[in-house]
């Protein structure tokens, strides 16, 4: 009895934080975020960008290239400020991108997909001191070059040098939104010696080949500079680009979806309300065909629906249809093991043992089935999970992760929680009083 009794003081501390955890609250010092939902619910954009590995560094296996560029959009999609991005490769030359909650699309295509290698070039001039013309009949711009810390070879000077530390500052004077940048130390190096060569000389900046800004070297600098004549939106996205560092290889998108953020909102509410209809009939038939074990168990399946909406929200797990979905399924799970267990209880009963034998017993002997079963459940969410996350089908990696969660916590609920709550009130009496046979009619 007093162990149960230091059960159940557990149990109602979990209660607590969970209905702390997944109830709304206007508090700002409490700061509770909603749950994240996934581009199906939420709305937002589904891309696939295919990459063009014929352009990839041939010291770099196709695998190294694309783990690079993966962390590189997320990084962007991070600095979006979007919530819970889902990226993944998918097969050997794609990449997966959704975005959940994204409304300005073409500004985010943009920046997650465009290369955005930054170089800085110059101009090459003759004997005479005029600048060497391309065949257009104007002056021709080239990467600008300067021997490296090694002393011995010339590097170009790109974007590859930039520390992840690019912000956008006013001008002091015109108020004027800059790019603030800052090379590293090989890049400060290059730097100070390609403004000492080109002193009182045009110098460029290009980004994607596009020439950004043209400006004339008054002064030798070394680890720092700007990019002015940016509109503030175009400068903010530039420093997230910057900070992200140039895609490996060319990116190009091969399928875009975009999902309505009005049918992800109606989408939502038929599944909880499905949900609670089938969460409701459940408890109505665990009551009906039970009696008083019924009534506990259902109990404790609305405890269980609080604890793992809870974990849902704390780890926090990306919510989507099929997430959904899998939460209902692993609700019958808990349920299922309830009837394991009942069953057990009522076989004892007829072998004519005591009700406290029979309880321990009935949970003992369910216990085998129960573990067995769920294990072979956590398998094939295993596998689900494998196969959603290696092939980008975050529809299936999100099913499996929620059906897994729901199924261990079940188990929490079905073997604990349960099992807590019929020995306290057989031990308090409320069950005690019925002889054998009426236990019989209630399980």
């Amino acid at each position: 009895m007093k162990k149960d009794s230091y059960f159940l003081i557990f149990i109602l501390i979990l209660i607590g934080l969970s209905l702390w955890t997944i109830l709304p609250t206007n508090s700002v010092r409490l700061g509770r975020n909603g749950f994240q939902l996934g581009l199906d619910l939420k709305g937002g954009t589904h891309l696939v960008y295919q990459a063009d590995l014929s352009d990839k560094d041939p010291s770099q296996t196709d695998a190294q290239v694309m783990a690079a560029v993966k962390a590189k959009i997320e990084r962007r999609a991070n600095g979006l400020g979007v919530t819970e991005p889902l990226i993944a490769i998918q097969g050997s030359d794609k990449i997966v991108v959704d975005l959940p909650g994204v409304t300005d699309v073409d500004t985010a295509i943009n920046i997650i997909g465009s290369t955005a290698v930054l170089e800085i070039r110059v101009y090459h001039y003759d004997s005479s001191g005029n600048a060497i013309k391309g065949s257009d009949g104007n002056a021709q711009w080239f990467l600008a070059q300067a021997l490296g810390t090694d002393g011995v070879t010339m590097e170009d000077l790109t974007g590859k040098y930039l520390k992840a530390n690019a912000t956008v500052v006013l001008n002091s004077t015109t108020n004027a939104p800059e790019v603030a940048f800052e090379w590293n130390t090989e890049g400060a190096k290059l730097f100070e010696e390609i403004t000492t060569e080109y002193l009182n000389k045009p110098i460029a900046i290009f980004l994607d080949n596009t020439n950004v800004e043209v400006a004339t070297v008054s002064a030798v600098i070394s680890d720092k500079g700007v990019i002015t004549g940016l509109k503030l939106a175009d400068a903010k996205n530039l420093v997230i680009q910057l900070n992200s560092g140039s895609l490996d290889v060319p990116l190009t998108v091969v399928q875009r979806t975009d999902v309505d953020a009005t049918l992800g909102a109606d989408s939502l509410t038929k599944s909880v309300t499905a949900g609670a209809i089938g969460i409701g009939i459940v408890i109505l038939f665990m009551i009906f065909y039970y009696g008083v074990p019924g009534a506990i168990a259902a109990a404790a399946l609305l405890i269980y629906t609080a604890l793992v909406l809870a974990v849902y929200k704390l780890m926090p797990v990306t919510l989507t249809l099929p997430g959904i979905a899998g939460f209902i399924i692993s609700v019958g799970m808990a349920v299922d093991a309830n009837v394991l267990i009942f069953e057990r209880l009522r076989e004892e009963l007829r072998a004519g043992r005591t009700l406290h034998k029979a309880v321990d017993e009935g949970f003992r002997r369910a216990w085998p089935s129960i573990r067995d079963s769920n294990i072979s459940t956590f398998i094939t969410c295993g596998i689900l999970y494998w196969f959603g996350n290696t092939f980008g089908a975050f529809m299936v990696k999100g099913f499996a992760l929620t059906l897994f969660l729901g199924v261990a916590i079940s188990m929490f609920s079905a073997v604990v929680i349960t099992r807590t709550f019929i020995s306290l009130l057989i031990g308090g009496g409320v069950i005690k009083g019925l002889s054998v046979q009426e236990v019989k009619k209630n399980v």
